[in-house]
């Protein structure tokens, strides 16, 4: 077994929104893992990476001070710490090495019903509700305006309605949440998605690799979300009408067809959704045995 300092660690949430996306991802990459009995472990059984499961807020402190080499946390959750440290006069030990295309949401100022809102100034002598004290408090100062920034943890849309704050700030994903509670989003200081950190002190040539591999492997299965292989049949003069419908391809592969020289097989990635309108206009232009597969990884 590999020695415990060979093995990656990688901090990642323990519940939440980005729980099963941040697992499925790394299982997709490759790596099985079985859970400890406290369930705050899934040591790797197949590559020497363990997952820690930890509260999304503790990440970046996790990854900074070395005790983790990777984190997936959300970008909001990053910001929010390295502002802090920033107006603390200190550098995270930590840097954003990747973006994954998942976790989408959006920290936004919030203003209840019938109150109107006029851009920042609108915000000047109030008190805005928020868990994000650094990141609204930079927004503040960069819009010079002058308001308390609140903290309150929890359910922060129900500030307003216990006297505590005239706004709120707060992540927003579909909206829902503001309007069960009569408040609807005004601005946005931040667009989110989760993100991969790593610390910045020296893993070691070996560690390195590992954390290379991962990355490459990460790359192959996003480039593919949501692509579509195409394979069908069509007479050579439709090709150029076909290659125009084929959604988000790059050149597809053209093959000859045994005992025909007027058809060929046309094989394609399409890094588009793949509809039927999309299968019923190839097969007007002449195409045939169309088949549809999902791409579940690929190494350019």
């Amino acid at each position: 077994m590999e020695a415990s300092t060979q093995r990656i660690k990688i901090a990642v949430q323990k519940s939440g929104r980005l729980t099963d996306h941040s697992i499925d991802l790394l299982e997709r990459c490759g790596l099985k893992v079985t859970k400890s009995k406290d369930q705050l472990i899934c040591y790797g059984e197949n590559m020497p990476i363990d997952l820690l499961l930890v509260r999304d807020d503790d990440i970046p402190g996790l990854v900074g001070d070395d005790v983790c080499d990777l984190g997936i946390v959300g970008l909001n959750v990053v910001e929010e710490k390295r502002l802090k440290l920033e107006q603390e006069g200190s550098k995270g030990q930590f840097k954003q090495i990747f973006e994954l295309e998942f976790g989408h949401c959006r920290l936004a100022i919030a203003a209840p019903q019938g109150v109107q809102y006029e851009g920042p100034k609108t915000l000047n002598n109030s008190k805005i509700a928020t868990s994000y004290i650094s990141l609204l408090t930079d927004y503040l100062t960069k819009n010079n305006v002058q308001a308390e920034a609140v903290y309150f943890s929890g359910a922060v849309e129900i500030a307003p309605k216990l006297g505590r704050a005239d706004f709120i700030c707060d992540l927003v994903s579909s909206g829902s949440t503001l309007a069960a509670n009569g408040l609807r989003e005004v601005a946005v200081i931040l667009e989110s998605e989760a993100v991969v950190i790593q610390t910045l002190a020296p893993l070691g040539d070996a560690k390195q690799a590992l954390v290379d591999k991962i990355l490459q492997r990460l790359d192959g299965v996003l480039k593919v979300h949501d692509s579509k292989y195409i394979m069908l049949h069509a007479p050579r003069s439709a090709l150029a009408e076909i290659r125009a419908l084929l959604p988000g391809s790059e050149a597809p592969t053209v093959m000859p067809l045994e005992g025909s020289d007027d058809r060929v097989a046309v094989h394609a990635v399409c890094r588009e959704n793949v509809f039927w309108e999309t299968l019923e206009n190839l097969k007007a232009a002449g195409a045939s045995s169309l088949l549809v597969l999902p791409v579940e990884k690929m190494l350019a």
